[in-house]
């Protein structure tokens, strides 16, 4: 698969609220995570499957979604970028936020083997 259909295939998810089912099908085993920053709770590289889903699991047992929206994608090669919007409350804080970030994905051998997240830390 081209990065525009991968692509495609990972936006459709997402909006399905189908992130997990994203990651097993669509990335590579050997897949790496690059955050913007780390936080006590993450590290901001991670790599493998495992390492991956257990993030995305636990960013879904701490947040509370009220909206969320996904744009894209927006190919350019063996890359492609999404943008994600997200009204989420922290659920340990109470903390109400915002988040708007773009996600970088390379592709190779139909797979997504690296996904860059870039975001405001102000």
């Amino acid at each position: 698969m081209t990065a525009q259909e991968i692509g495609n295939q990972l936006v459709a998810l997402c909006r399905e609220g189908k992130n997990l089912e994203a990651i097993e099908t669509l990335y590579a085993p050997g897949v790496v995570s690059v955050e913007a920053m780390s936080s006590p709770e993450m590290p901001a590289e991670m790599a493998g499957l495992e390492a991956i889903t257990g993030k995305n699991k636990w960013w879904m047992d701490n947040h509370e979604v009220h909206d969320a929206m996904c744009e894209g994608p927006f190919p350019h090669g063996d890359r492609f970028i999404v943008r994600f919007k997200y009204d989420v409350t922290h659920k340990p804080s109470g903390r109400r936020m915002q988040l708007d970030e773009m996600g970088l994905y390379t592709v190779a051998d139909g797979k997504i083997v690296k996904e860059e997240f870039f975001y405001s830390m102000g």
